[in-house]
């Protein structure tokens, strides 16, 4: 095992109903467009992985507020005002890390493993979560979130990116994810990948998952340790 590599939305953090989606109908607010995302429809347009490519499939499917020639910009718009509200939602500490996250992270460090963040969010809204971690552990930790890379999973493009800047062999990468296109990218990387089920996940198809548990969790329910982990990647390469 060579890096440890973790999705931030609903494996750092349950951040999709209560931070997400919240922030998203804010800023749908903020600019006077008479949308609002429900807890329901928010779990169907979470199938679309990325914020802008969330607001572009609702905005096809139900109108455009603006002429196609404005839509990119209202797009950019709309998203960083997600983005400045999803922030003071986390720093208001109404996101909590879960269960097991620091703990398994603190193992990893320990053992000298790199550790690295891997998410379609925004690379500020990831920041923030991960600040929740404290300085110590944060600053060796890399992130590679948002548009670092063209495509968004399911593709695994930014599991090679982090690879491939680690200096690790994609096959000797454990992945912790929480949703299907998560662990589609994972598999497609050639990585192991263990799955952490979140709030609007635990029914998704988790078929070539190493692991699926309830969550990471800290003792004495601890579910996934690093030597689950290396263990996770045995079974693969085996």
């Amino acid at each position: 095992m060579q890096a440890l590599l973790f999705d931030c939305d609903g494996v750092l953090a349950d951040t999709e109903r209560d931070g997400h989606r919240v922030a998203f109908n804010g800023a749908f607010a903020a600019r006077g467009i008479a949308a609002e995302w429900s807890v329901e429809r928010y779990a169907d347009l979470l199938r679309t992985a990325g914020g802008k490519e969330r607001m572009r499939r609702w905005f096809d499917q139900d109108g455009w507020p603006v002429a196609e020639a404005e839509r990119d910009a209202l797009i950019a718009d709309l998203h960083r005002t997600k983005t400045a509200l999803f922030m003071e939602i986390v720093e208001a500490g109404l996101v909590p890390l879960r269960p097991g996250v620091a703990r398994l992270i603190d193992e990893a460090q320990a053992a000298r493993l790199p550790v690295a963040i891997c998410s379609t969010s925004a690379e500020r809204s990831v920041q923030a979560i991960v600040n929740q971690l404290g300085t110590a552990r944060a600053s060796k930790i890399r992130l590679f979130a948002g548009d670092v890379v063209p495509a968004k999973k399911p593709d695994p493009a930014v599991y090679f990116l982090a690879a491939e800047t680690l200096g690790v062999a994609p096959a000797r990468c454990v992945v912790v994810e929480d949703s299907a296109n998560g662990l589609r990218a994972a598999v497609a990387a050639g990585m192991a990948c263990i799955v952490t089920t979140s709030s609007y996940t635990a029914d998704e198809d988790f078929a070539g998952a190493a692991r699926i548990v309830s969550e990471l969790g800290d003792p004495p329910t601890a579910q996934i340790t690093l030597d689950d982990c290396r263990a996770a990647l045995v079974a693969v390469v085996t």
